[in-house]
Parts: C-alpha cells; structure tokens; sequence
C-alpha cells in the first residue's frame, strides 16, 4: 500500500517547523511518517532524518515537502534529488510552488518538473562549456590550471626527451604533460638526462653556416679592404 511520507526541515536557528508539520500533516501525511531535521545547514551530510525519510520510501510511496528548497540549498541539488526519488519509484508533492500544489504523480507535476529538470541540465551544460572553455585558453596561454598537480612519472619524462630528440620542441611537450618547462629540465636532471641540447635547440632553431662557406665555393671569397682615402 502506498503511503506518504512528510518532511520538514529548519535552515535557520529562528525558524520554526511548526508550520512547515502543520501543512504537511494536513495533507494527509500522519505524524509517525513526518521526519523533521534541526539545524541550520541545507547541507545532505547534515540532514540525517531527510536520509531516514529517502530510506523510508518505497515504490509508489510519495515524498511530500512544503516548498522545493527543503530539498536543497540550489537548483541543481533540488532537481538531483528529485530525480534519485524518481529512481526510487517514489513521487514527489510541493506543497507551495508557484503559490500552488504540484505533485508529480499528475500530468502537469511531471510536465513541471520535466521542464525544471531541462532547465537545470541546460544550465549545467552552459556553466560546464564556460569552464571548458576557461580552462582551452589558459592551457593555451601556458598558465597554471590549478587544482591538485598531475603525477608525472619518470618514464614519461623518458618517452618525453624521445619525442625532443625526435624534433619535438620542449615548451610542446612540456605543455603536453601539464608543466612548465623548467620543471620539465628539473626532472630530466634528475634523471640524468642533459637538457642542453633541447634548450639550444629552441633558442636557435637555425644552425649557423660553417666558416668555410665565405671562403670559396658558389659564394666566392669575401674580401674586406678600408675606404679609398683613409690610406
């Protein structure tokens, strides 16, 4: 037999629940099946009866809240647990949203949420693309991405001074492993593998001609005399 299932939660030390139980117990909701947390985090690690109530949930049973922020400090939360009550079976019940009572066990409930949920992936997506995006130009730029350093292990920087001895160009492959070159010449020390000849390489990537190229040959001799009249 299905059932539903209250709960109320308090996010402030001033507020009061006692509205919240009052319009969700006379919904239909009986007290033994209303779980209501204490405290001033919309945080789940802290929300341990919204827990028991998720738990207390079976197929067909319906979740019903007063408003769609008891479920969740931001849209994207709200509309994560939603969607884990629907991988549960469970429905969902608001008692104010919009200024009226929307549950999704009817069709214009699931419509709503249905749009909400849109909605939410949507801007997921765009702030997703916008980090994307962030991050391309910053590598782009050669600038530190942040967050934790990748391990880096000492055969990569092996097959790494490969790929230089290949033509590869240092600052490239430096790039490619999501460091600097200087720690990229770090590590290759470390490894005792001379660094100088990559290092020249890009600071001259155009050898110089051999002295004996003015001398003769198809460019003739080169032949320095002082200004007529300074004899």
């Amino acid at each position: 037999m299905t059932k539903l299932i209250g709960y109320a939660r308090v996010s402030t030390r001033q507020q009061s629940t006692d509205r919240q139980q009052v319009d969700i117990l006379a919904s239909g909701v009986r007290r033994d099946d209303l779980y209501v947390d204490h405290g001033i985090s919309g945080a789940r690690a802290s929300r341990p009866y919204f827990d028991r109530a998720l738990d207390a949930l079976e197929d067909g049973d319906t979740l019903v809240i007063t408003t769609l922020d008891r479920l969740g400090r931001s849209t994207q939360n709200m509309l994560a647990f939603a969607e884990e009550l629907r991988g549960r079976g469970a429905g969902l019940r608001v008692l104010n949203l919009g200024g009226g009572d929307v549950d999704t066990a009817t069709p214009m409930g699931s419509m709503l949420f249905t749009i909400m949920a849109a909605l939410g992936q949507m801007e997921h997506d765009i702030k997703r693309e916008r980090v994307v995006d962030s991050i391309n130009k910053r590598r782009e730029a050669g600038k530190d991405l942040g967050g934790r350093p990748r391990l880096i292990t000492d055969s990569q920087i092996r097959n790494a001074r490969r790929l230089i001895d290949g033509g590869e160009t240092a600052t490239t492959v430096a790039r490619d492993l999501g460091m600097s070159r200087a720690t990229f010449y770090r590590r290759t020390r470390a490894l005792d593998l001379t660094a100088e000849p990559f290092e020249a390489s890009e600071r001259a990537p155009y050898s110089l001609p051999s002295p004996g190229i003015f001398s003769g040959g198809a460019y003739g001799t080169i032949a320095l005399s002082a200004p007529q009249g300074t004899e």
